[in-house]
This record gives C-alpha cells, sequence and structure tokens, in this order.
C-alpha cells in the first residue's frame, strides 16, 4: 500500500534551518509529482513547493521563495525540503503529499506530518 512517511521536524530559533524528509513506498515514485503542504494552528491547509517526476522543476509559495529547497532523490524513494532562514510563521506541520494526476494540486496520499517550530 502506499505510504508516506515524513521526518525531521523540530524546535529552532528563527534564523535557523531543518532538512524534512519523506520517505516514499508502495508506488513508483519516479511517476509522480509531489508536494509539501503545511498546516498552522488554527489555519487551513496550506501548500508550499512541489516537484516534477524527474526533479527538473520546482515551484514554491510565496511565503517560502528563495528559503525553501524541494528535492527528491528518485533511486531512494524520498522527496526533501530543505528549509533556510525560518521565520515563526513558518510554524506549521509539515506533510508531503502524493499528486492525484488530475490538476489543480490535488493530492491522494499524505503522510502523517511532522511539525516545525520557530521560536523566538
Amino acid at each position: 500500500q502506499v505510504q508516506l512517511v515524513e521526518s525531521g521536524g523540530g524546535s529552532v530559533q528563527p534564523g535557523g534551518s531543518l532538512r524534512l524528509s519523506c520517505a516514499a513506498s508502495g508506488f513508483p515514485f519516479s511517476g509522480y509529482w509531489m508536494y509539501w503542504f503545511r498546516q498552522a494552528p488554527g489555519k487551513g491547509l496550506e501548500w508550499v513547493s512541489s516537484i516534477r517526476r524527474d526533479g527538473s522543476g520546482s515551484y514554491y509559495s510565496d511565503a517560502v521563495k528563495g528559503r525553501f529547497t524541494i528535492s527528491r532523490d528518485n533511486a531512494l524513494n524520498r522527496v526533501y525540503l530543505q528549509m533556510n532562514s525560518l521565520k515563526p510563521e513558518d510554524t506549521a506541520r509539515y506533510y508531503c503529499a502524493r499528486d492525484a494526476g488530475v490538476g489543480g494540486y490535488e493530492c491522494d496520499y499524505w503522510g502523517q506530518g511532522t511539525q516545525v517550530t520557530v521560536f523566538s
């Protein structure tokens, strides 16, 4: 069965860095776009970044552009999110997700998430 397992979250001070990892299994990983989303306390789900099947293109929300970098290793079935210059407003639970293939950032499988807390 499809599984997505995130790791790498934690607590950091503003300006710090974290690298999130998502291990995928149960499907042909290289055949799917992959996404990172986040949800802050009391707020809705927010798209953060996405990456093409072969890693040749990546896309970011305005809130994280220039600070976060998405990447993938199709040999290891992993997608990563390098987060630099973290801000308190980046505090959220971060989820990786698999593209559903129907457009519009719609995803059909999600991980359980990993918590990122940026504290002053």
